[in-house]
C-alpha cells in the first residue's frame, strides 16, 4: 500500500507548513534553526517552501532540534485521533532514496503515550541519526523479517526475525541492511 502521488503531495506540503510553523513559534531565524539541527539554511528554505521532499535523516535532524519524535511530527500533520486506525487509514510515509518506508499503525495522540510503527528498509539502506529527539525515549525494535545492523549510543546490535531490542536512546542511532537482505520491523515507542 503506498501513498498516491496526490496525497504524498499534499502530506509534503502539510509537513512544510508544520516545520515553517515550529520554527517561527520558537522565534528561531532559518540561519539559528540549521546551526541547531545541522542542516544547510538553503535547504531549510526549500523544505519550508516545499519545493523538496524531507529525507527521513534531515526529518531525523529537525525533529531533534525541536524535541519531538517523528511520529509526532507526522501527528500534527495528520488528520485527528481515532482509537481504531484501519490499514487502509494508517498514514504511510516513504523516503526512496533511503530505501525506508514507515506505516503509523498506531499513531500518537495527545492523551496516549505509546505509538507502534511498522516499518520497512530496502537491501544496502542506512539511515543515521545525530541524536535522540528526546533523550531517554523508550524504543522496543521487534524484528519481522530479514537482517537489520542498529547501532544505539555507540553498541552495535544485529538482528533477525523473531528478535526484540528494547533501549531508550540518549544519543545517535543507525540503522543498516546487508546488501543482500533488506527488513521489516515493528517499532514501539512509549
Amino acid at each position: 500500500m503506498e501513498n498516491s502521488p496526490i496525497a504524498d503531495a499534499g502530506l509534503d506540503r502539510r509537513i512544510a507548513a508544520r516545520l515553517k510553523t515550529l520554527r517561527q513559534e520558537r522565534g528561531w531565524s532559518l540561519d539559528e534553526l540549521a546551526g541547531r539541527a545541522g542542516v544547510s539554511r538553503a535547504t531549510l528554505s526549500r523544505l519550508e517552501n516545499a519545493e523538496v521532499s524531507a529525507t527521513a535523516s534531515v526529518l531525523g535532524k529537525l525533529c531533534a532540534a525541536y524535541g519531538l519524535t517523528m511520529s509526532r511530527l507526522m501527528l500534527m500533520v495528520e488528520d485527528d485521533f481515532a482509537p481504531l486506525v484501519p490499514q487502509q487509514a494508517q498514514a504511510v510515509w516513504t523516503d526512496e532514496r533511503a530505501g525506508f518506508r514507515r506505516r503509523s499503525v498506531s499513531p500518537p495522540a495527545q492523551q496516549l503515550a505509546g505509538e507502534v510503527l511498522a516499518c520497512e528498509l530496502q537491501a544496502g539502506a542506512r539511515i543515521a541519526y545525530e541524536r535522540s529527539p528526546r533523550p531517554g525515549l523508550e524504543h522496543h525494535l521487534l524484528m519481522l523479517e530479514g537482517r537489520l545492523d542498529l547501532t544505539v549510543d555507540g553498541q552495535a546490535y544485529r538482528l533477525a526475525p523473531g528478535d526484540c531490542l528494547r533501549y531508550q536512546l540518549f544519543g545517535a542511532s543507525e540503522f543498516s541492511t546487508p546488501p543482500d537482505a533488506g527488513a521489516r520491523y515493528l517499532l514501539f515507542i512509549v
